[in-house]
């Protein structure tokens, strides 16, 4: 059973990810082996920075990215990029798992 911190905080976790845009920035990050520049992956996205900034926002408070001040640039990276890598496949599985 988990305690009511773990349950706070597995719940945040799910929450962060379960925006279609967090999902995308994570799933994008989690391909690079290097952090990525906030205005790359607006760009990528096709998405204003302030938007994707205030995602970021919500990825950075669940403890899921890093972001790292390079000048007058923000970048970000990934913690426990393989755990979160994992977690996608086992919601690959529960999506299309028939009983």
């Amino acid at each position: 059973m988990l305690t009511e911190d773990e349950l706070r905080r597995t719940a945040s976790i799910l929450n962060a990810l379960g925006s279609p845009t967090r999902l995308r920035i994570v799933l994008l990050i989690g391909k690079t082996k290097r952090p990525l520049h906030i205005k790359a992956i607006a760009e990528i996205l096709g998405r204003d920075y302030a938007a994707v900034y205030r995602h970021i926002k919500v990825l950075q408070r669940s403890d899921l990215l890093e972001v790292y001040e390079v000048g007058r640039s923000r970048v970000i990276s990934l913690k426990k990029a393989e755990a979160i890598r994992e977690f996608v496949e086992v919601a690959k599985q529960l999506m299309y798992k028939s009983e």
